[in-house]
C-alpha cells in the first residue's frame, strides 16, 4: 500500500475517533444508519444519474489504484531511450529492433517503431500527443466522478438534516422528547456524514488520482522528448543530458505549484505532458 495514503487514512480515523472519543459519552450515537444511508444513498443515485453505470464502476476499480504504492520507471526509461538511441545513432537498425522486443513502456515502444519506420517528426508527435491527450482526458473523468461525489455528500447531508427537522417539529406536537431526540440526533448526524465522507474519502481519492496522472504525464513527456531528440538523430551523450535536465525542471514545477490546491500543475509555455498507461 501506498505509505502517505496508508497514513492519511489511518490518522484520520484515528484523529477522528479520538476525538469522538474524548467528547462523547456515548459512541453509539454517532452510529445512525438511517443518515448513512441518506447521505450514501443518495449520492451513489445523483452520481449514477450524473455518469454512465460502466462509468461509475470503473472508478472504483480505479480507487484500488489508490491504495498501491505505484513505482514509475523514471531513470529505467531513459536508460533504455538512451540505449537504443546510441544503436541508432551508430546506424545498427536490426539491433534496434531486437532491442524493441524488450522494451516494457508501451508508450516508448510505439515512438522507437515511429522512427524505426522513418516517419515524419511532425506524424510521430501529432500520434504521440493524442495518447497523451486521450490518457489525460480519461483520467480526469475518473478523478471528476469522485470530486462530484465530495460535492453531493455534504447537500445530502443538509438533506437529512432537513428531514430530521422537519420530522421534529411534528414531533414538538406529541411532547414526546424520545422522539424528538432521535429526530433531532438524525438531523445533525446526517451533516457530520456528509462532511466526513466528502473530506476524508471522497476529495482525497481525487487529489490522488490527479496527482498520479501528474506523474505518468511528465514520465511519457520524457518519453516524447527522448523519441524527439532521437528523431532528429542527436547524440547519445545529448540525449541523456537533456532529458537529465528535463526531468528535475518539471520535478521543481510540480514541488512549487501542488500546494494550490487544485491537485494539478499549470504547463509551461511551450511544455508538453505525458504519462505511460
Amino acid at each position: 500500500m501506498n505509505p502517505s495514503t496508508a497514513l492519511g487514512m489511518i490518522g484520520g480515523v484515528l484523529i477522528l475517533v479520538s476525538v469522538i472519543a474524548f467528547t462523547s459519552q456515548d459512541l453509539g450515537v454517532f452510529i445512525n444508519l438511517p443518515g448513512l444511508g441518506i447521505v450514501l444513498g443518495g449520492t451513489l443515485a445523483a452520481t449514477l444519474l450524473s455518469y454512465p453505470l460502466h462509468e461509475v464502476l470503473h472508478v472504483w476499480r480505479v480507487f484500488i489504484v489508490v491504495l498501491r504504492n505505484e513505482r514509475y520507471y523514471f531513470r529505467e526509461d531513459m536508460d533504455e531511450i538512451v540505449e537504443v538511441s546510441k544503436l541508432w545513432f551508430n546506424g545498427n537498425l536490426a539491433a534496434v529492433q531486437r532491442r524493441l522486443e524488450t522494451i516494457r513502456n508501451p508508450y516508448l515502444r510505439t515512438g522507437v517503431q515511429l522512427v524505426i519506420d522513418d516517419t515524419p517528426m511532425e506524424d510521430i508527435s501529432d500520434l504521440l500527443q493524442w495518447r497523451l491527450a486521450r490518457l489525460r482526458a480519461r483520467e480526469h473523468a475518473e478523478a471528476q466522478v469522485f470530486r462530484t461525489m465530495a460535492t453531493y455528500a455534504p447537500a445530502f447531508g443538509m438533506l437529512g438534516t432537513l428531514i430530521g427537522l422537519i420530522n421534529m417539529l411534528f414531533a414538538t406536537q406529541t411532547n414526546d422528547f424520545a422522539v424528538i431526540a432521535v429526530n433531532l440526533g438524525v438531523a445533525l448526524i446526517t451533516t457530520f456524514y456528509g462532511i466526513v465522507l466528502a473530506n476524508l474519502v471522497f476529495r482525497p481519492i481525487a487529489t490522488k488520482l490527479e496527482r498520479r496522472t501528474e506523474e505518468r504525464v511528465m514520465l511519457m513527456n520524457m518519453v516524447l522528448e527522448g523519441v524527439t531528440l532521437m528523431r532528429k538523430g542527436r547524440s547519445p551523450a545529448y540525449i541523456r543530458e537533456t532529458l537529465k535536465s528535463f526531468m528535475e525542471h518539471h520535478r521543481d514545477e510540480i514541488r512549487q505549484e501542488m500546494p494550490n490546491g487544485n491537485g494539478a500543475e499549470k504547463p509551461a509555455a511551450g511544455s508538453k505532458r505525458t504519462g505511460r498507461r
